[in-house]
């Protein structure tokens, strides 16, 4: 048996072993993802997934004779990873990335599962080592494991009897599940009480994000779905091209998009099935800005490298951007017929003047209508500014978000109108609150991506 140190997420598979896990893996039964779209470590949803064809059967491959022997995959820093551990990883996740298992993409998937073993061991240690100095516990208890299994459970219209049941149907010991999501739980709320509470998101980065989503309101944007694989990971450039190759692959057979986001990307939007909503140009690297240009609704890319590694996007809506205006209207009014009289016109005006007298805005309009009898009120929603009638539209364009029309009067009766909101059509709805949780994100995800970094750096990691 020969050693070597490891770089920074590479494997380094043994061929015999490697035909030996083949053999174990290769099996017929459909995954779990395709078949129940499990959430977080079992998932994948129907929003991200590009139209694709029925993923071919692959005949099973009988698993040799008797048990397979045990032995050392890995050691993290003097802990041993076995290789029953890296079988069992890799089993759960081609369960639940709904990634047909080949002999082609399975050193991928012991690539994946070895990485993913590893990066917990490290974070493990360090969460433990963490502990000790500030005396208190870190990791998650197994109550708190279980909680989380049963709302994964829940997600999936099962008891969790019935979930750890389905992983047992797939030869998958739920203790590796129960591993994973500890890892998981432990390191994210430790990052986010490590450096969430030092995060500042400043009224400069919210004002400049808002002034480049205004400016890209006339540009087109993109709903995009994304899977990030990190060079740096999976142990360099020629390996995150490979495997986002053969992912490409398996997702236009059937392999649903969110399910591979979920189990192989290293994008924050994992967690969400790889859903980076409404972009546009300028938010993702300019390789895929190109990508996205010559892509359709609902197609996927091929593999984009990028400078730190290589993207896959499904485009799954595109939307032009334009020089209109869309305004958000309320209005109060009181029906009258086309032939009504002056008095009864005058009437109406009086009703509505008390009502503009008694309201300040948008926020208050409806309650100060139901106060004065004969008067309705209502919201309009929202409508390209160019589509109102010709008096709604003249009304509207003399008036900032707040301000309430005069007395307006139509075929229908006599109307005020109220402007709640005007924007550029195409410009991004997110508001300042909206913005600061997203660039906090980014910011926090960007943390733990330098933290796990700098934790394989300095560690020491043989495999065998």
């Amino acid at each position: 048996m020969t050693s070597s140190m490891m770089q920074p997420g590479f494997v380094t598979g043994r061929a015999a072993r490697g035909a030996a896990l083949a053999a174990a893996l290769l099996v017929a039964c459909p995954p779990l993802a395709q078949a129940q779209g499990m959430r977080g470590s079992i998932g994948g949803g129907p929003a991200a997934q590009p139209a694709a064809t029925q993923a071919p059967t692959v005949a099973p491959v009988p698993a040799p004779a008797g048990t397979l022997s045990e032995s050392v995959a890995a050691i993290v820093n003097d802990e041993i990873i076995s290789t029953y551990d890296l079988a069992q990883r890799m089993r759960l996740l081609i369960a639940t990335s709904g990634v047909q298992p080949t002999q082609q993409n399975l050193p991928q998937f012991q690539r994946e599962a070895l990485v993913s073993l590893v990066d917990e061991q490290l974070q493990l240690q360090e969460l433990r080592s963490q502990a000790r100095q500030q005396k208190m516990d870190l990791v998650a208890t197994n109550e708190e494991v279980e909680s989380e299994l049963a709302s994964m459970a829940q997600q999936n219209n099962m008891r969790p009897e019935q979930f750890v049941n389905a992983l047992r149907a797939q030869g998958i010991d739920p203790e590796t599940l129960y591993q994973q999501i500890r890892a998981q739980m432990s390191w994210q709320r430790w990052i986010r009480g490590r450096y969430g509470s030092r995060l500042r998101i400043g009224d400069d980065q919210i004002n400049a994000t808002l002034q480049r989503l205004q400016a890209a309101a006339s540009k087109p944007q993109y709903q995009v779905s994304e899977v990030f694989i990190d060079a740096n990971r999976v142990g360099g450039m020629q390996n995150a091209v490979q495997g986002a190759t053969q992912l490409v692959a398996q997702m236009q057979q059937g392999a649903p998009f969110a399910a591979v986001a979920r189990q192989f990307s290293a994008s924050g939007t994992a967690a969400n099935g790889g859903d980076a909503g409404w972009i546009s140009p300028g938010e993702l690297p300019p390789e895929v800005d190109a990508a996205l240009e010559q892509l359709r609704p609902g197609q996927l890319s091929q593999p984009i490298p990028v400078r730190d590694g290589v993207y896959i996007v499904h485009l799954r809506d595109k939307r032009a951007g334009g020089g209109g205006t869309l305004i958000n209207l309320k209005q109060a009014a009181v029906p009258l017929p086309a032939g009504a009289s002056a008095g009864d016109e005058a009437a109406a005006k009086v009703k509505l003047e008390a009502v503009r007298a008694a309201a300040t805005g948008c926020s208050d309009l409806e309650q100060a209508a139901g106060r004065t009898q004969g008067v309705i009120a209502g919201d309009l929603g929202e409508a390209e500014i160019a589509d109102l009638s010709d008096q709604f539209r003249q009304a509207a364009q003399g008036l900032q978000v707040g301000q309430l029309s005069e007395p307006i009067r139509t075929s229908a009766g006599l109307h005020v109108l109220a402007v709640c909101g005007r924007r550029a059509a195409g410009e991004s709805q997110l508001n300042r609150d909206e913005i600061e949780s997203r660039l906090y994100g980014q910011q926090l995800s960007m943390i733990a991506r330098r933290y796990m970094r700098d934790l394989r750096g300095s560690a020491t990691i043989e495999t065998r």
